[in-house]
């Protein structure tokens, strides 16, 4: 009996499932050196065209860049691309002219990625693509309004992390197009991708399983009704060839691509292939919000792929993200701006790259240079008392001496209470917060060492400078003297702090900054809210009531943190309709990125932000943009509700 014509009959006694695929190619991908690129346009995308003149439609992914190296290289690639696409055998999918995490980027600047990959797509191959891969899977709902004003029509986006913070979907709506609904109210077809599905097929290429183990998962994937999957949405790059990313990496015995024809052959047989942008023909028009308080933006893959990963690990990821805003603020030339932004400089870049990319930006500094805020010298006699009182017409703070000048409460003018301080030891029933917690301090851990922290004894100075109070810091630690100045405004509600550390060596590890911890007594718990932007030119806004967020829990001991916030405007304010509270940091100096803590615990509830400023994860290499201390600043003021 003919094993095909078996599985076909029970996909036609039951119901059918189309299968659609891209490939995504990336000639910037961060371990490829740039004399490698020829090499991988020979082993990997000349046979990626063969394979889908054989058997295609397949989708085609790339950015501008990677395009524009290809045409520089090997024009006859172009060719043959465009005339594939112009038969139907390849779809163009559309990425921007660099691979950017939008989600931590000014929306402008996707703006102008958007349109110079089209002005690519539009010269090289002589097409507009309207489906667009949303990089790296990074998804925020601030971006829907960029990619439609754009011309696009639909996303692609990873399904298994978005419908792990959203039990309510049907199991169903892993297999059909669906709706992302926007910050903004709008809305874009989507199509879901699906890691397993992508890794089988990896697999089997690479020689971990067999042809009809892949087949019989596809089969496994039929339902009572019609469904579609997305059968691959990874790279073109790994197969005959190894980028040298991981010490993991399947050994090279070639026949990679052989074999993806002997699956797309199969696929062929028992399937119906279709073209990604024909999985849309039955989309359902109920919008989804991908998006949630415990889950702000979702990202492809497992667990350890979250928005730390591009923000603050790496080499030096807030050293070279800091230097990008910088020359955004200054004007720099958008296209100079999308590379430099790209997010394969911050995850496993080589050695030569790494030296590469630090000689464009200090030259791209040189050519739109901007100004440097002064660091404050301290002033005046030291203090001695433990407690130290502020008051200002706008607010009244207490600092902790004992605890690195720690703000023991601060209670902004017309409050009735305290919004921000300390809670003491043994507030919470729960043994793992039963410790102090106070606002306005810093915390360093690494594996294996002890947590460093600047909650002692300091040496203080309190002065009045311009109408405003200020107090200066300077705390002893094992790696090194923290220096931390707080200005509390005279004229407005609000409190600066510059924090330097002089340290010589942060190595591998998690920096957390201001623990701006609400007390519980002053909010009303079922109306707070958190809102930012991540990317987007509106805002998003996050209902915390009843939700249990933890952005910042370790994923395991090699990932610090599971999610974050890209503060892309550079604030964030939570609160209730009354008491709303605005943290900002200077992106200029140091884009941080944001961690809500949000839960109920017994009576009370724990509400904390945190600006993380370094985390752990497999990418993380210290190697500083530029050496010497480093500086972060950051505000809290209350926001108008």
């Amino acid at each position: 009996m003919n094993v095909a014509l078996t599985r076909r009959e029970v996909d036609g006694a039951t119901a059918t499932l189309r299968l659609f695929a891209l490939f995504h190619l990336n000639l910037a991908f961060s371990s490829i050196e740039e004399e490698q690129r020829g090499d991988v346009i020979v082993r990997c995308y000349w046979p990626l065209l063969h394979l889908a003149e054989k058997h295609g439609p397949i989708g085609l992914e790339a950015t501008g860049f990677t395009l524009e190296e290809i045409a520089a290289r090997d024009p006859a690639w172009i060719a043959k691309a465009r005339a594939l696409i112009a038969c139907g055998k390849v779809e163009l999918i559309g990425s921007g002219y660099a691979q950017i995490i939008a989600p931590l980027v000014p929306a402008r600047v996707t703006e102008d990625n958007l349109r110079l990959g089209h002005d690519v797509y539009a010269r090289l191959l002589g097409v507009r693509p309207t489906l667009a891969l949303v990089n790296e899977q990074a998804y925020s709902g601030g971006l829907v309004g960029l990619y439609v004003d754009a011309g696009y029509r639909a996303l692609l986006m990873d399904w298994d992390n978005p419908s792990a913070h959203h039990p309510e979907w049907p199991i169903e709506t892993r297999f059909r197009s669906e709706r992302a609904l926007g910050s903004d109210g709008r809305t874009i077809a989507l199509l879901w991708t699906n890691t397993v599905a992508f890794q089988k097929l990896q697999r089997f290429a690479h020689g971990d399983i067999e042809l009809d183990a892949y087949l019989d998962y596809l089969h496994g994937q039929r339902g009572s009704s019609p469904r579609t999957l997305c059968c691959y949405a990874s790279d073109a790059e790994i197969f005959d060839f190894r980028p040298g990313r991981y010490k993991t990496e399947e050994k090279l015995s070639g026949g990679e691509w052989t074999k993806l024809e002997r699956a797309f052959e199969s696929i062929g047989e028992e399937f119906a292939l279709i073209a990604p942008s024909q999985a849309l023909k039955c989309a359902r028009r109920q919008p989804l919000r991908l998006e949630s308080a415990a889950c702000p933006i979702p990202v492809k893959k497992q667990r350890k792929y979250n928005l730390s990963r591009w923000a603050v690990t790496g080499r030096d990821d807030v050293g070279i993200n800091a230097a990008c805003e910088r020359l955004y603020r200054a004007g720099a030339d958008a296209k100079e701006l999308c590379l430099l932004w790209s997010s394969d400089f911050r995850t496993h870049i080589t050695e030569k790259r790494w030296a590469g990319l630090r000689a464009r930006l200090e030259a791209a500094e040189a050519r739109w240079p901007r100004p440097v805020m002064p660091v404050v010298a301290p002033k005046g006699e030291p203090v001695t008392a433990r407690r130290i009182a502020i008051r200002t017409p706008h607010l009244a703070a207490e600092l902790d001496r004992r605890r690195g000048l720690a703000i023991a409460s601060l209670r902004f003018a017309g409050d009735d209470k305290p919004a921000l301080g300390g809670l003491p030891h043994g507030h919470f029933d729960d043994i793992t917060v039963q410790a102090d917690w106070y606002t306005g301090d810093c915390v360093f851990e690494a594996p294996g060492e002890h947590k460093i922290t600047d909650l002692e004894t300091c040496d203080a100075h309190v002065w009045t400078e311009d109408g405003d109070s200020v107090a200066f810091a300077r705390i002893d630690t094992p790696k090194g003297p923290i220096e931390k100045t707080m200005r509390f405004h005279g004229n407005a509600p609000r409190v600066d702090f510059d924090v330097t550390f002089q340290w010589p060596d942060f190595g591998r590890g998690s920096l957390r900054l201001g623990h701006f911890t609400l007390l519980p007594g002053a909010f009303d718990w079922m109306k707070l809210s958190l809102t930012t932007h991540n990317g987007g030119k509106t805002c998003e806004t996050f209902a915390l009531a009843g939700q249990d967020v933890d952005h910042g829990a370790p994923v395991s001991f090699l990932v610090s943190a599971s999610h974050g916030l890209g503060m892309t405007e550079g604030w964030a304010e939570i609160g209730d309709d009354k008491t709303r509270l605005r943290v900002e940091a200077d992106r200029e100096t140091a884009p941080l990125l944001g961690l809500l803590t949000h839960k109920r615990i017994g009576g009370s509830l724990f509400c904390q932000f945190v600006l993380s400023a370094l985390e752990l994860d497999d990418t993380a290499k210290p190697s500083p943009y530029r050496g010497g201390p480093r500086r972060f600043r950051f505000s809290v003021n209350r926001a108008l509700p």
